[in-house]
């Protein structure tokens, strides 16, 4: 495993690749930093998919909505899995909320309350890149973000600020 840091508007984050997937991206200081990976197991390293994420970054957080092309290989559970998988297809600047998640998900066979959905969403160990700040309270409110809820906020804003100002 390799790891890179990149330095985002939003803070500083950690990214960890395999040699064939991103395995992880997170904000410092965010519950579940490191997925229990780091620093253990990993060398500081530039490698050609970590350059290929901090340029994905770069053109995220300048506005120019890239799509995720980057190979990505979450390690967790079934359950989370199929959770993430969720995360993956909310629209960039939109939102949805824990709730349609755990609908989603009985109509695939996987009963579950919005509150289980939302452990898994937390515990997303690919943040931004599987965009679990695009998930929301039912009230509309925002709510739990492993690195807080200024990040989630920031995030949200930003997208919202990129759909905005983009030309019809």
């Amino acid at each position: 495993m390799f790891s890179a840091t990149y330095h985002s508007p939003a803070g500083r984050m950690v990214l960890m690749a395999s040699d064939t997937a991103l395995v992880g991206a997170w904000f410092e200081g965010q519950r579940h930093f490191g997925g229990g990976w780091l620093p253990a197991v990993t060398q500081q390293r530039e490698t050609p998919l970590l350059s290929a994420a901090r340029a994905w970054l770069g053109a995220y957080f300048d506005g120019r909505r890239p799509e995720v092309a980057l190979p990505l290989a979450p390690v967790g559970t079934p359950f989370q899995l199929a959770v993430w998988r969720l995360l993956r297809q909310i629209p960039y600047g939109s939102v949805t909320t824990y709730g349609v998640l755990a609908t989603r998900l009985s109509t695939v066979g996987i009963r579950t309350s919005p509150r289980a959905v939302g452990s898994a969403v937390g515990r997303n160990p690919i943040s931004v890149f599987i965009p679990c700040h695009r998930v929301i309270g039912a009230s509309g409110s925002l709510t739990g973000f492993a690195a807080g809820l200024h990040v989630k906020s920031f995030l949200l804003r930003l997208e919202e600020n990129v759909l905005t100002s983009s030309p019809p």
